[in-house]
């Protein structure tokens, strides 16, 4: 348990949840935001599997329960901040399985919320997502929000770690047969995969239809300095964000605001800027000049968090902040 030098009794704390793709992640902490337990599990996404995303959103929460030494009774106000909370039939789904976990005072919103709130004080701004997939989503000065995307390829998205792991892949397969030019993502994939030449890896993948690695995502960025290949990949999910965050200013009137624009997921807080943002803002400045563009710098969960308090009617201290900002960074990899 993480204490420091302070009193648990009488005191009220807030959990904050951010369920993706890949991770779920729980966090406790007292007024001040400092974090007195934590808790991580698996995929907690429910269009992936209801009974999968239950059980990490479960697991994530009771750990850092447990870490802090507390029970549900204790936690003042519980913030799940959860990928695929996008529709009602989505909230359908989800409302059952949060309200089994018994916290007195919660709510549940889309991951995109709690990724804004972490990463701008601002009433209105737009985030972008690209983790596991993509995402954006907008509040104005009025308060209308709106989101576009985040249900995948088929329904009109663009990228993420997924969808750009299958375009490394679909790359190497095409340059081996000669439809496009050689590419040094060919000798990348195959180091990573194990495969000594890409026919063998072809003939792998196909004979046991095996599923496309996320991982090769990350080769993007480890060979887009010398290969035109990965920057035109980069530069895609770029200009798909941009349009994203462009079609929202539109339609919420916020062409003559100032707001910002915050860049969330590993995609984007963790590979090299340099090969996404430019495009993303190359789309944005066509329609808004007063923006300001943002790589979240605290993981998405202290949104939560702030979302936790802000729904309780807590004023939140600078203190607050610094504390969030110090425990939950973002770390680059």
């Amino acid at each position: 348990m993480n204490t420091g030098n302070w009193e648990l009794e009488n005191l009220p704390y807030y959990m904050g949840i951010d369920a993706g793709g890949s991770k779920t992640l729980a966090v406790i902490t007292d007024e001040l935001g400092r974090i007195i337990g934590r808790g991580i599990s698996g995929c907690g996404n429910h269009q992936v599997g209801r009974e999968l995303a239950k059980q990490s959103i479960s697991e994530a929460s009771e750990r850092a329960l447990q870490a802090a030494g507390l029970k549900h009774s204790d936690v003042s106000y519980a913030l799940f901040g959860l990928a695929g909370a996008d529709r009602e039939t989505d909230y359908r789904i989800l409302r059952p399985i949060i309200a089994e976990m018994q916290f007195e005072n919660y709510s549940i919103v889309c991951d995109t919320e709690i990724g804004l709130r972490a990463g701008t004080n601002q009433p209105s701004g737009i985030v972008l997502i690209s983790g596991t997939g993509t995402n954006s989503f907008g509040v104005n000065k009025s308060g209308q929000s709106l989101q576009c995307g985040g249900f995948g390829y088929n329904f009109g998205d663009f990228g993420g770690g997924s969808d750009l792991a299958i375009e490394v892949f679909r790359s190497v397969i095409r340059s081996w047969e000669g439809r496009e030019q050689p590419t040094l993502l060919t000798q990348a994939t195959l180091a990573m995969l194990g495969y000594a030449d890409v026919e063998l890896m072809f003939n792998d993948y196909l004979d046991h239809l095996l599923p496309i690695p996320k991982d090769l995502t990350k080769l993007l960025f480890a060979v887009a300095k010398e290969d035109e290949k990965a920057r035109e990949i980069l530069k895609r999910q770029g200009v798909e964000l941009g349009i994203a965050a462009k079609t929202i200013i539109q339609k919420l009137g916020m062409q003559q605001d100032t707001f910002d624009v915050v860049l969330v997921g590993s995609v984007l807080t963790r590979g090299d800027k340099q090969y996404i943002a430019p495009y993303i803002e190359q789309e944005i400045r066509t329609v808004a000049p007063y923006y300001r563009l943002k790589v979240l710098a605290m993981e998405p969960v202290a949104g939560a968090i702030l979302m936790a308090m802000d729904r309780s009617g807590v004023e939140i201290v600078d203190e607050v902040y610094r504390n969030l900002e110090t425990a939950l960074t973002v770390k680059e990899a």
